[in-house]
């Protein structure tokens, strides 16, 4: 069900992430999209990917960790609400020990979803990490 993803994935994971950002980030501006949109590759080099495949190979979510932090659960909108985003979480905190994640203020689905999992708000940000003026909020696991 999860394993590592590799190059070959990411056209399948960038259409993942823009199914899943159109349907839970209505805040971002056109241009600001597009921008995420062309630097996702980049991204993916900087973390420890991995791929949720359904029962018949297909990918249908992937998550990015590095030094234990959440840096990207992305579930594609058709299959949101399934439980895969709860998989996928799941190991990133049990067999990759994350702890922590950042997500958007305006972003209230992603929110709810790590408050419900027992994530609590240690920080913030006025910038995300790319300087634009998205808040980020900065959770960490209770444990």
């Amino acid at each position: 069900m999860i394993s590592p993803a590799t190059k070959k994935d990411y056209p399948v994971l960038i259409n993942i992430w823009e199914s899943a950002v159109k349907a839970t980030h209505d805040f971002l501006s056109n241009e600001d999209f597009e921008f995420y949109k062309s630097h996702i590759p980049i991204y993916f080099q900087h973390v420890s990917l991995y791929i949720y495949k359904d029962d018949k190979g297909v990918i249908k979510g992937f998550l990015g960790v590095e030094d234990y932090n959440i840096e990207m659960l992305f579930v594609d909108n058709t299959n949101r609400g399934t439980g895969i985003g709860k998989i996928l979480l799941e190991y990133a905190v049990n067999k990759l020990k994350a702890k922590k994640v950042d997500v958007n203020e305006q972003n209230t689905q992603a929110l709810n979803f790590y408050y419900h999992f027992g994530f609590k708000e240690v920080d913030r940000s006025e910038y995300d990490g790319e300087g634009k003026e998205y808040p980020i909020l900065h959770l960490m696991k209770a444990d």
